[in-house]
């Protein structure tokens, strides 16, 4: 299964508390932190919903 890499990019402070959760939800703890999740519905979701604090893009392979 396809993966992503998912940085936050914008502060989460301010922002509503729901959003604040998606971003832990999603294992992101900081600024400019990056997490990788399995591409799936239920992350693409999360992703949308906080989309303006986060930048996406596919895993790299590391060996």
């Amino acid at each position: 299964m396809a993966e992503l890499e998912i940085t936050q990019i914008k502060s989460g402070i301010g922002t509503p508390p729901d959003h604040r959760g998606t971003l832990r939800a999603l294992g992101i703890k900081r600024m400019h932190h990056t997490v990788v999740q399995q591409d799936n519905p239920v992350i693409r979701g999360m992703i949308r919903k906080v989309a303006y604090l986060v930048e996406v893009r596919p895993a790299t392979k590391k060996s």
